[in-house]
């Protein structure tokens, strides 16, 4: 008789800091994203030259030491506004990420726990806002108030707020099922307490995933926007602002449309490495075929 092999024990999963670190994708993208995020708040105590003093003697310069990424048609230092350009797309992106995360959230777990009439009227309300882009959104929303950083960031968190709702919902309605939920629904906990208590930490992490990717999306909506006069205004600059000063001088000053269109490229890609990564190593789907895999090993 052969003797009985003995049965590998599946090692420990390592913590969430050692997992992400041998992630690359997650350390690029949240390399890229922590230096965005650090300029936008340097930007705001402090940038190389004010990025509204116009100084038409120094127009179009080159790169140097006075000004290392060169001044635009004003003779305004692009690196200044590129700076607050990144404090500019940051904010949007929080405002309307958290706009769409504190709206859409509490609606998809009150269609997740009122299934009927409650249920239908959020989703077909979503289905409603879905129909309205954000673009579209801000072009109605500017035509009544005028163009400006705040409309466009409201134009974008609407849009945001059925993106959350229906997440919520999809993830919350297989939670609501479970046996520990029905039966602190069965010893009469209240509903509002099962939500944050039973569901809501259990909903996190895709929300988290989801926030970063829609945090990218509503960098792309912002700049779109102001490329077309919707969004941020003179003489504050952005990243879509300088794309469109900047359209009309490529054949003899490219690097002022490559650059504001890097920046947005760049932190754009860096916040979807972010979240490809936070999904990898959040998703306990994905967290067991891992597991799996070491055991194997």
């Amino acid at each position: 008789m052969s003797e009985r092999q003995p049965v590998q024990a599946i090692p420990a999963r390592p913590p969430f800091r050692h997992r992400a670190m041998r992630h690359p994708g997650f350390v690029l993208g949240g390399t890229i994203s922590l230096i965005v995020l650090l300029t936008a708040a340097l930007a705001l105590f402090w940038t190389p030259y004010p990025v509204t003093e116009l100084n038409i003697a120094s127009k179009l310069r080159p790169f140097s030491a006075a000004h290392p990424l060169g001044t635009d048609h004003f003779g305004r230092d692009v690196l200044s506004m590129l700076m607050v350009g990144a404090g500019n797309s940051v904010l949007v992106g929080i405002v309307a990420v958290g706009l769409g995360v504190g709206v859409g959230a509490p609606l998809g777990l009150l269609a997740a726990m009122r299934p009927g009439v409650i249920s239908e009227a959020v989703m077909r309300a979503s289905d409603l806002a879905f129909a309205f882009p954000a673009l579209l959104t801000a072009v109605m929303i500017t035509a009544i108030y005028g163009p400006g950083t705040v409309n466009s960031i409201v134009a974008i968190g609407i849009f945001n707020v059925p993106v959350f709702a229906r997440l919520t919902r999809g993830v919350s309605l297989s939670i609501w099922q479970m046996e520990y939920v029905s039966a602190a629904r069965a010893i009469g906990v209240p509903p509002l307490q099962i939500a944050l208590r039973h569901m809501l930490p259990n909903i996190a992490s895709p929300l988290i995933v989801q926030a970063t990717i829609q945090f990218a999306l509503a960098i792309l909506a912002e700049a779109g926007l102001s490329y077309l006069g919707l969004g941020t205004q003179p003489p504050q600059p952005s990243w879509g602002k300088m794309l469109h000063e900047a359209q009309t001088m490529l054949y003899f000053a490219p690097m002022l449309a490559i650059l504001p269109g890097a920046s947005i490229a760049v932190t754009v890609l860096g916040l979807n490495l972010l979240g490809d990564g936070l999904r990898d190593l959040l998703d306990p789907k994905l967290r067991g075929g891992s597991n799996r895999r070491l055991a194997r090993s």
